[in-house]
């Protein structure tokens, strides 16, 4: 996803519009799906922006043509429905990294496409890290409730796994860098770049979404990771 895509909200309101239905369960003529998701895109601004206390299922059901009813028809209340939107913030950016094969490039190459990939979708989608912070406030209760987070998140461990272990065989790589810690590297350096830039640039004067800070933040994290993990 690019800057320039649509944003939840815009995607809400359009798919709201195609929706236009009040039933309390799907019927003749409806699509289930359209009004499933359109309610997740509108859940989605709704949690990012108000947090998980703050965000109202009545607010959600009139920005979609719903009902309260059928919100809970579909996702059972609003931790369902929360713990849903999380996982689709999740999956989203899971499948366009599975769509970078990763796989046939250099060690070196993929490390530097995958940390790039990271930083420009975490800044584009900044509802993603509000959604993200949102939980950690509530300690990660609530997917502690979800079956399918793991699974989710899984494939970028394998695959930074394979990418580090053709380093080290290469004599790229130090040996002793565990996985899961090297992607908690780059989701730190990236994350940070999003969560804190309203108060860095208050701090500091610096307008950190003008495009060559953003040029100049992301070839630093890039090289940052590529030097943590070089001998």
């Amino acid at each position: 996803m690019s800057a320039g895509s649509p944003s939840s909200s815009s995607l809400g309101d359009s798919l709201a519009r195609q929706v236009g239905s009040k039933r309390t369960t799907p019927g003749r003529g409806h699509d289930p799906e359209l009004t499933r998701q359109n309610i997740l895109a509108v859940a989605t601004k709704e949690f990012a922006e108000k947090g998980y206390s703050g965000a109202r299922v009545d607010e959600i059901a009139a920005r979609t043509n719903t009902s309260k009813r059928m919100i809970y028809y579909y996702f059972g209340d609003k931790e369902g429905l929360f713990v849903t939107v999380l996982e689709e913030a999740y999956r989203r950016i899971r499948q366009i990294e599975a769509t970078l094969d990763l796989a046939h490039l250099e060690p070196e190459d993929a490390i530097r496409a995958l940390v790039g990939f990271t930083f420009d979708y975490q800044n584009s989608n900044e509802d993603f890290i509000r959604l993200v912070m949102v939980e950690n406030i509530h300690q990660g209760v609530h997917l502690a409730r979800s079956r399918a987070i793991q699974d989710l998140n899984v494939s970028v461990i394998h695959t930074l796994r394979d990418i580090y272990d053709r380093g080290v065989s290469q004599d790229l790589f130090r040996k002793g860098i565990d996985e899961i810690d090297l992607h908690m590297t780059i989701s730190a350096l990236c994350f940070f770049n999003v969560s804190n830039r309203a108060t860095f640039s208050q701090i500091f004067k610096r307008d950190m979404t003008a495009p060559e800070m953003l040029a100049k933040r992301r070839e630093t994290v890039i090289e940052t990771v590529i030097r943590y993990l070089k001998k």
